[in-house]
């Protein structure tokens, strides 16, 4: 797959609207300048991942980003970055509660060989931060390189190598075949988002094993509606309709639904 084009600006100037979502532009300054205050002469470029990259971003998203950095943090630098987004969810405005991402290492990110090292992480909503695999992913990195918006930067194809089909292919493998034990560990049956997860986590995984590729929730449902077997629409259509319910820890998923998440899981592990 040839890289995508460059961005127009230079590595010094600040995308100004990232995003359809003045608001979310004003948070994203907040964020890179911040980043860039912390890390000094280590900061490299800041990019959206996740759902806005892929085009699927909207107010029930989070907003997920990677920065790159020269080298990992050292102590002050890390604390700064710690200061950063302790203070950040604390903001007035929707925008604040919502960033997810990490701090890349720009030797980790080259090529696969660094896949699994850990990067300083914020979770979505959260205050502190922790040294975290969750962004050091294939998919992470093929939806950065061949879809990501640079907040501000070098061309995040300049910065690393493609993902091989077989790379992201095999991990959505490996993915499927514990998912429900996985999600369920942290995320309680009880809870109607941890149904609809597991769901759109099946299908995001199912559509990477068949195209080697990346899709967004909303594009993977879709996708599995005309791909897969017929007899999961009404589920997959439950899940695509109760998408804008969001997370309530309160909120109980429809009467057998956990079961049937379950086992569309099982049977999207099985066609892989």
């Amino acid at each position: 797959m040839a890289p995508p084009p460059c961005e127009a600006h230079t590595p010094t100037v600040l995308n100004p609207h990232p995003t359809r979502y003045a608001d979310l532009n004003g948070v994203l300054h907040d964020l890179v300048t911040g980043a860039q205050s912390a890390l000094g002469g280590s900061f490299v470029g800041a990019y959206l991942q996740g759902s806005f990259a892929l085009g699927a971003g909207d107010r029930h998203s989070d907003c997920d980003f990677l920065v790159v950095v020269r080298e990992r943090p050292d102590a002050g630098q890390e604390a700064a970055l710690r200061a950063l987004h302790r203070e950040l969810p604390h903001r007035d405005g929707f925008w604040h509660r919502h960033l997810e991402g990490s701090y890349a290492v720009a030797a980790d990110l080259r090529s696969t060989a660094g896949l699994g090292r850990p990067w300083l992480h914020v979770d979505h909503g959260s205050d502190e931060m922790e040294w975290s695999e969750h962004c050091n992913q294939p998919w992470t990195r093929w939806i950065v390189r061949e879809h990501g918006i640079t907040l501000v930067g070098p061309c995040p194809a300049q910065l690393m190598d493609p993902v091989p089909d077989e790379v992201l292919r095999e991990r959505a493998r490996t993915t499927l075949a514990t998912l429900s034990e996985e999600v369920e560990a942290w995320c309680p049956p009880t809870v109607a988002w941890c149904q609809r997860y597991l769901v759109v986590q099946a299908c995001r995984s199912l559509y990477t094993v068949r195209t080697g590729r990346v899709a967004s929730k909303r594009d993977a449902l879709r996708w599995v509606m005309v791909h897969g077997d017929p007899g999961w629409r009404p589920l997959l259509q439950q899940v695509l309709a109760d998408r804008d319910r969001g997370l309530d820890p309160l909120d109980a998923p429809p009467p057998g639904a956990m079961e049937a998440a379950r086992e569309f899981a099982a049977y999207a592990a099985a066609v892989a």
